[in-house]
């Protein structure tokens, strides 16, 4: 009554044992494309853990410098600014990270919190009554009367250009894993199962366990066996083409480094230009918001610190460095898989499956 293993001679296999076969062989299928995507998987694991890292230590550096330039520069108003600072920085991780957001409401919901402190602590520092309802008619004023000229608008320029690379490349990262871990539980159809059974199984029924499959039978098997996963060839090499240009898009003109460590200085600007229009800027608002609660005497309202170019700490160096060295490193070992999906029948059949250097193997009929 056997279904696979059938031979002229007699023999000691049961269809009971044909069944046990056929789940040996789905059992060692699977192990063998988890071993072999277990490097694959490792790797693009341990990058992403290594670019997350390198991104919060970039995005942990801007937030220090940008806070320490509030602190020092605009000392009136640092304490109810380091809020809007820290949420700017945390809804940018949440971008990278491939949150449903976009850089431009970022930036923008900073500057709308932004304006009440710049007007009310340094253009009007006499102003005592900041009432929620005058707050609130200040941040959607600023999105009428642009207190801060052009700059806002160019950091979000700056910014979308080079977060967009890294955000892609995440979630690159994050397909890959997907990829893999749904390749590794491809179910193995009645017929490769019955295939492989007769490959590796049938001929111990004749009590010949030490005898393996021919080379050229096994490669056939097996790309029987894979056809639906060798499939993903072309859009493998697809996709290790698209890390490779968001790599490069990284490290080029769209550069994350470069533009993280240049918020705290757009910042700079965008207040520097609110102060020095100042005066234009308190009509316009007394017109649309009304006058509020003012302190007696004469207080400047053009207070100014210029704040000058601070070096690079060694921080910013090392992190700078290692996301360059990570990318360089990841993109350099994805280039050698490429073919992955193309040979992974011929690293299956690889090894100790079949036999090598011998004159005697198994042709799925008998011994040659």
């Amino acid at each position: 009554d056997l279904q696979i293993c059938q031979h002229r001679a007699p023999t000691c296999c049961t269809k009971k044992m044909e069944e046990s076969y056929q789940a040996a062989v789905r059992r060692e299928r699977t192990q063998s494309i988890q071993a072999l995507n277990f490097e694959l998987r490792y790797m693009i694991a341990g990058h992403i853990t290594a670019f997350q890292e390198a991104f919060e230590s970039l995005l942990r550096f801007a937030e220090n410098r940008t806070s320490s330039l509030v602190e020092t520069a605009y000392r009136p108003m640092a304490k109810e600014a380091a809020e809007p600072v820290k949420e700017l920085f945390t809804d940018i991780s949440l971008y990278i990270l491939g949150a449903e957001t976009t850089v431009e409401s970022a930036v923008l919901r900073f500057f709308d919190s932004l304006f009440p402190l710049v007007y009310s602590r340094l253009i009007n520092p006499g102003i005592t009554d900041l009432s929620e309802d005058y707050t609130e008619c200040l941040r959607l004023t600023r999105q009428d009367i642009n207190p801060f000229g052009h700059y806002s608008k160019n950091m979000v320029t700056e910014l979308s250009k080079s977060l967009w690379a890294s955000r892609m490349l995440s979630q690159a990262l994050s397909l890959g894993i997907e990829v893999i871990n749904t390749t590794e539980h491809a179910a193995l159809t009645k017929e490769c199962s019955r295939a492989l059974v007769k490959m590796q199984y049938c001929p111990h029924c004749q009590g010949l366990t030490l005898i393996r499959p021919c080379v050229g039978y096994c490669l056939n098997v097996m790309r029987g066996c894979l056809a639906s996963v060798s499939e993903l060839d072309a859009q493998w090499r697809e996709f290790i083409s698209t890390l490779e240009y968001l790599t490069n898009e990284m490290a080029a003109s769209h550069d994350l480094e470069i533009a993280l460590s240049g918020i705290w200085n757009s910042i700079n600007e965008a207040i520097l230009h609110a102060q020095l229009n100042g005066p234009q800027l308190s009509a316009t608002v007394d017109k649309v918001c009304g006058q509020p609660k003012q302190q007696e005497g004469n207080l400047s309202s053009a207070n100014i610190v210029p704040v000058k170019e601070v070096t690079e700490p060694q921080a910013f160096v090392v992190a700078h460095t290692s996301l360059n060295n990570k990318r360089r490193e990841f993109i350099n070992y994805m280039k050698r898989s490429r073919t992955f999906y193309a040979s992974i029948a011929e690293r299956l059949c690889d090894g100790d499956l079949v036999m090598r250097d011998s004159s005697t193997c198994w042709n799925g009929e008998d011994v040659v």
